[in-house]
């Protein structure tokens, strides 16, 4: 596992602008997940549907940011692979937090949804930051 996530940091650290397009793909999965599925089956879920419409309105922003850079940049990926690394990890506080306060309320299949959701977002911000190294590291050996 450790080696294909070293495959996949050196081949996004190669082409970032792919990086771009997951993260927003996987934040528009997230959004569309959050107001449309889990918001309408709330009684399986037991996050407050105010709560599920302000983090797909998070997500909505991560993923115009994402759709952002991949669309518009062509170099100096660097400080916004950090960005977006660094909203990711915000991202997953603030859900972890939102599931230690409205644990009561949360259903199993709730607690597994956010779990989940933390883990993948968590081994996203992980390869981001380490494409961000590498393209850092490529860059001060002398390669473009």
């Amino acid at each position: 596992m450790i080696r294909t996530l070293r495959e996949i940091i050196n081949h996004l650290a190669v082409k970032p602008k792919t990086l771009f397009l997951i993260d927003s793909l996987g934040a528009f999965l997230t959004m569309l997940f959050l107001f449309v599925v889990l918001r309408n089956f709330n009684e399986y879920v037991g996050m407050p549907k105010t709560i599920l419409t302000y983090l797909s309105a998070i997500a909505a922003c991560l993923c115009i940011y994402s759709a952002t850079c991949f669309i518009f940049l062509n170099e100096n990926w660097t400080p916004f692979i950090k960005g977006i690394c660094i909203a990711n990890l915000l991202y997953c506080i603030l859900t972890l937090g939102l599931i230690i306060i409205y644990f009561p309320l949360l259903t199993i299949i709730g607690v597994t949804y956010f779990l989940v959701e933390i883990a993948i977002v968590c081994t996203l911000a992980y390869i981001e930051i380490n494409v961000a190294i590498a393209i850092k590291n490529n860059r001060s050996d002398g390669n473009p």
